[in-house]
Formats: structure tokens, sequence, C-alpha cells
């Protein structure tokens, strides 16, 4: 019977969806932090997609957001020369480091003591998140603005992508072990600690290269722009989006497009699968976030597989679908 992907779509925001987080798997569940250009990051609800609280004290675009492994702590990064780092749990707000420029990304380190931050001035910044007073550890080596900047190997090393170089840095020497040139602009980076995988979006290409050495793996190429790629847990399956507004689902090993959906209204800015692998979150310039199903028709979070009524009705296989309840 044919299936159909009816996504749950979150409203709320009232600007473009820029980035996305999910948390690790806590007692109450996994949670969603979305990052948007109206200054309102907001949590919800991992699998249902339940708004829970906006994190309201940013006086600009927020471009970065993520949360810790437990879902405690969140932090954001902004256009307002700051990032900040919240108690995800109250709502407040915790810390606010100035920066001298506009702030592109944030993210703890696995015991969230630390916090690293990259932006438009080029340099990484290391956050004794005990210590607020402390002045930060700084890197520097970037020739342009950083978009990404992420923890790896343990907390041991940080990968960092600028404008076409993604860079490979020791903690604790500070300096750069390797790094990697494209011809085309970086438009996203992924780390994958389980097998140390780095997945890397330019132009059209989706590339996985090893975390550690930096060497190449496999690479896909997708009909449209990509602006952000996700690997599933599992490593069976890649989720893209991009300039098409379209999400494309391609099967990791062998590198066959296994379906693509068009839900949003705009191009896909963000993507990324949930802890469990059971589902993926885009967001998009249309300013809502989408969750869709990584097995269409199973019964999970806010779906429900419905049988049509009438099982001799012409069209009984195209009816047979995966029906979210209500709207998130």
């Amino acid at each position: 019977m044919a299936m159909r992907q009816t996504p749950l779509t979150c409203s709320g925001h009232t600007r473009p969806v820029v980035d996305l987080a999910f948390s690790g798997i806590t007692p109450y569940g996994y949670f969603l932090i979305s990052a948007c250009k109206d200054g309102k990051p907001m949590l919800r609800q991992g699998d249902t997609g339940d708004w829970i609280g906006t994190f309201l004290g940013h006086k600009g675009a927020v471009w970065g957001a993520t949360l810790n492994k437990d879902a405690t702590k969140a932090a954001t990064a902004a256009a307002d020369f700051t990032a900040k780092v919240w108690d995800a749990v109250s709502g407040d707000e915790l810390m606010t480091l100035a920066h001298k420029h506009i702030v592109k990304s944030v993210d703890f380190t696995q015991d969230s003591n630390y916090l690293l931050t990259g932006g438009q001035d080029k340099l990484l910044r290391i956050y004794d998140l005990n210590k607020s007073e402390a002045e930060p550890k700084e890197i520097s080596g970037h020739t342009s603005g950083i978009k990404k900047a992420l923890w790896c190997r343990d907390d041991t090393q940080i990968l960092s992508a600028d404008d076409k170089t993604v860079r490979l840095w020791d903690r604790a020497t500070m300096t750069e072990v390797k790094s990697l040139n494209f011809s085309m602009s970086v438009s996203s980076m992924e780390y994958i600690p389980e097998g140390e995988i780095l997945v890397i979006t330019y132009g059209r290409s989706i590339a996985f290269h090893s975390a550690a050495s930096l060497e190449p793996i496999k690479s896909f190429e997708a009909p449209a722009p990509i602006n952000s790629a996700s690997l599933h847990p599992e490593k069976e399956f890649l989720v893209a989006g991009g300039e098409d507004f379209k999400l494309y689902k391609y099967d990791y090993n062998s590198g066959e497009e296994l379906e693509s959906y068009k839900g949003h209204f705009g191009p896909i800015h963000c993507v990324r699968f949930s802890a469990d692998g059971e589902l993926y979150a885009s967001g998009s310039e249309d300013g809502t976030l989408r969750l869709w199903q990584t097995v269409v028709g199973k019964t999970y979070g806010l779906w429900k597989c419905v049988l049509p009524e009438d099982l001799g009705s012409e069209n009984s296989d195209s009816i047979y679908s995966s029906t979210p309840e209500v709207k998130a």
C-alpha cells in the first residue's frame, strides 16, 4: 500500500528558521531548539513539536542554537554580538558572552562545562562556564567568518568551517591539525561521534569525511543546491534540503534517492535527525519547522496509522496513510 508522508508543521516564528538542534534522549523524552532571524529561539518537545517556551533576550537575529545532552542548558548565537547560555528548564538567561562581531555557532562540551563559539570575527572561543568572569581562550587561523564550530573526538578536538575551508584543531595545543579546501562555499557541517563521520554540504554536493583524518569517505550529488544534510544515527539514510524547497532522503550505502518531499514554501536552511532516528526536522525561509517521519506509516508521537474505513474502495491503497492528529 502507498504511504503518504504528512509532516507536522511547527509555527510560531515570524522570520526564517536558520538552525535547529535536538537534545539527547532524557527521562522526559527529547527536545528541539530552533534559531530564527526573529531573535526568539524556541524550545519544543522533540517528538511532537509542541511548543514549550521562547528564550527572550537577544536584540538581533539568532543564527545558531544548541542544547546540551540532557536538555538542561541551551546556548544561542546572535547578530547582537553575543552568545547566551540559558537554563533550558526555567528559560532563565544564565550568561551573556560578549563578542566583537556577529556570532554564528555555539556548541557545548559533553559535560556542559565549556562552550565553543565561532562567528564573523574569524576567531574560535572556548568559554569556561564555571568561571563567568574569566576571559575565553581564543584560536585564530580562519581567513573568513566562521559558520560552524563543533567539538569532536570526546571534546579533545574542534572542527570548524568558514566560507570554503573546514579545519581540524587540537584543543590541548590550540593549533591546526589539518584543513580541507572546497571550490564552493560550505553551507553546513554535521559531526557524527559514532564512527567519527563529518557531513559537509557545498553546492549540490553532500560529502562524508573522516572526522579524525578529514580523509574523504564518499559523496553524493543532489538535484539542487543543498543547504543542510543529516545522517541517520544507524547510518542507513541521510536527508538533505536546500534551495528547491524539497527534502531528499538517500540510502547512505548506495547513494540512491529513496524519497523526496515538498512541504516548505521557501528554501530549507537546516535539517537534523532526532537522537532516536524516528524523525527528522527541517527549518525554512518560510518561518516554519516541520517534523517528518523516517519510516512513514509508523505510529509515533502525534502520528497515528489510520486504516481506511472502506477497504473495498478503489482508492484504499492511497488513503492508508500516517496522519498527524494535531498540528504543533
